[in-house]
């Protein structure tokens, strides 16, 4: 069944867990990660991000067939537009039927990024549609902690709280160790910040960046208040394994192996964030 990320965040964050976030990049992928989600009997956020418009499918095709697998999945499924840098694209998005939509305008100052998600958001809910932004900034790199290879900035609770408070926003994602893409080595969460995140603003938060995090992290952050942690990379990745291990000579077999480690490596986050 189709929801907002607003009921289902707050749910997961009741409940002490978090819910899986996979950004899908074709038909196929978005009908195996609802697969799973199903299999597990597991809320889902299917997401799709905007800077995959151009390179992988029209965003028009990435909400009619994300709805309609939304739509008739037997567990909870959010349609989500992830990482939504331009406003027109956003709306866009919300009249194509996306139930939930991130406005990404981390790397603005402060003012800047409040402004355009009161803007987002004014839109949204006249729409029945959640709105999810960013405060401090999950940037790109090997490591967190190597400043030279990734842009990302902490959240302090103050901006956090402030903007919250400015905004309305419906759920947050916060900045505090990992990065987007992969690394070299496993990240180092600042889990003090996030305690401190959690006890100061009251709606859910969110983690991206979750690829090769490693397990206890993300498990740590899952059981310690975060509400949906985002995976992209670990899902190509694994996808990209199973084909090399079973090196198959025909496209329909190669689709098989692709399947298998995607529906895998979501199965086994499940496990690891606890989702219940």
């Amino acid at each position: 069944m189709l929801v907002t990320s607003k009921e289902l965040l707050a749910e997961a964050k009741r409940k002490g867990c978090a819910i899986p976030a996979p950004n899908f990049v074709g038909l196929d992928m978005a009908r195996w990660l609802v697969e799973a989600a199903e299999k597990k009997g597991l809320p889902l956020v299917l997401s799709f991000a905007e800077t995959h418009i151009d390179s992988m499918i029209p965003l028009e095709d990435a909400a009619a067939m994300g709805r309609w697998y939304a739509e008739q999945a037997s567990v909870p499924v959010v349609l989500h537009f992830d990482h939504g840098f331009t406003i027109p694209t956003i709306k866009k998005a919300i009249d194509c039927g996306f139930s939930s939509v991130m406005i990404d305008a981390s790397s603005e100052s402060f003012e800047e990024n409040v402004r355009r998600t009161k803007e987002v958001i004014e839109y949204a809910h006249a729409h029945g549609v959640s709105v999810e932004a960013e405060i401090g900034h999950v940037g790109s790199g090997e490591n967190y902690e190597n400043h030279e290879l990734t842009e990302s900035q902490l959240t302090t609770v103050e901006e956090a709280k402030a903007f919250v408070a400015a905004t309305g926003v419906d759920s947050l994602a916060v900045s505090i160790g990992t990065a987007h893409g992969a690394y070299k080595g496993v990240p180092e969460i600042n889990f003090e910040r996030l305690a401190q995140l959690a006890a100061a603003v009251d709606v859910p938060l969110v983690l991206h960046g979750g690829s090769s995090s490693g397990d206890d992290n993300l498990k740590k952050c899952s059981l310690g208040g975060i509400a949906k942690i985002n995976i992209h990379t670990d899902l190509i990745v694994a996808a990209a394994n199973e084909i090399h291990a079973a090196a198959p000579n025909n496209y329909m077999d190669t689709q098989d192996c692709a399947k298998k480690g995607i529906q895998a490596c979501l199965e086994h986050y499940f496990d690891v964030f606890e989702t219940k």
